[in-house]
């Protein structure tokens, strides 16, 4: 591993070289985390969408909607990178700085803060447990950089993940839309024949039946969102930190996003002087193979152990 850190001039954080799997955890870090988000967004927003759609909308306008969920799905991703850059940001940034403005008093409280004392940096304040935490770790969550803004626009693992919602939503929603419809009429109107309203005839049969339908959506959306490449090559300002400071700049980066980063200037080297610069990059997608594979296979296993517990087989 020393090798590659002298062939490989780019693997590097600042100006210290790293090796392949210190720079390879740093990336997975980015490419789970951002894609966790944007799951925890997306997935509540497909769900009642596609119920409205389903139990809730008039035909013409379910029909309507259902247009523009397959319409939307079938966006290239850099569009979504260049609205991400030109519209979505200056949205975002009054968001973000409302929620440094609110949240990080309450953290400072929490966690302390690191302050100037004779021009030394001490840290002060904060609850015993949580201010040694902080002061300590650099991966520990709960502390006022959480909610950092001050290093520039709000191009960070935050706008990152919404990017990636909104990029995931349209695929979620659809396959969970379809799996409501096949609920079975008789079992909905017996619902409601029993007193039932029509939310917790959803709750009763819909939601209970199409469950392995929307743990496959979301998982599939998980897939989609792992292997984002453009947009958020174009939304993040890169870096490659392990951390949630998910509002902070140049904090983090994903796997795909750097191959497509760094691969322009990735050497190949000369018989006589091989280079490490393109296998380097190139185990770096195979990684990401691996984990979208273990992904999947996860996704598989729940599938088949929610398939033989649904009120499909009652």
């Amino acid at each position: 591993m020393e090798e590659i850190q002298a062939d490989v001039g780019f693997a590097r954080v600042g100006s210290e070289p790293i090796s392949f799997w210190s720079f390879a955890a740093r990336a997975l870090w980015g490419t789970v985390l951002s894609s966790l988000m944007a799951l925890v967004i997306a997935v509540p927003l497909a769900i009642g969408i596609a119920l409205f759609i389903s139990h809730y909308a008039p035909r013409r306008l379910a029909q309507f909607l259902g247009y523009v969920i397959d319409l939307l799905a079938a966006i290239p991703s850099i569009i979504y990178g260049m609205w991400g850059m030109s519209t979505l940001e200056p949205m975002l940034r009054p968001i973000f700085s409302w929620i440094e403005v609110t949240f990080r008093p309450w953290l400072v409280r929490l966690a302390g803060e690191e302050v100037q004392v004779d021009g030394d940096a001490v840290w002060q304040g904060g609850l015993p447990g949580f201010n040694y935490a902080a002061e300590h770790w650099d991966w520990w969550p709960i502390t006022p950089d959480l909610v950092d803004m001050s290093a520039g626009p709000a191009r960070n693992l935050a706008m990152g993940s919404v990017i990636l919602a909104i990029m995931i939503l349209p695929i979620i929603t659809a396959l969970c839309r379809e799996v409501f419809i096949q609920t079975p009429r008789l079992q909905e109107e017996a619902a409601m024949a029993l007193g039932a309203t029509r939310w917790e005839m959803i709750t009763m049969t819909v939601l209970p039946m199409g469950r392995s339908g929307m743990v496959s959506a979301a998982m599939l959306g998980l897939g989609r969102a792992l292997g984002e490449t453009m947009a958020l090559l174009m939304v993040l300002s890169a870096g490659l930190e392990i951390n949630f400071k998910i509002f902070g700049v140049g904090q983090h980066s994903t796997i795909a996003s750097q191959i497509a980063l760094r691969w322009p200037e990735a050497s190949a080297g000369t018989p006589d002087n091989p280079s490490l610069e393109q296998p380097f990059l190139i185990a770096l997608g195979l990684l990401l193979f691996v984990l979208t594979f273990v992904v999947n296979f996860i996704a598989r296993a729940i599938v088949n152990r929610r398939k033989d517990f649904s009120g499909a087989n009652a």
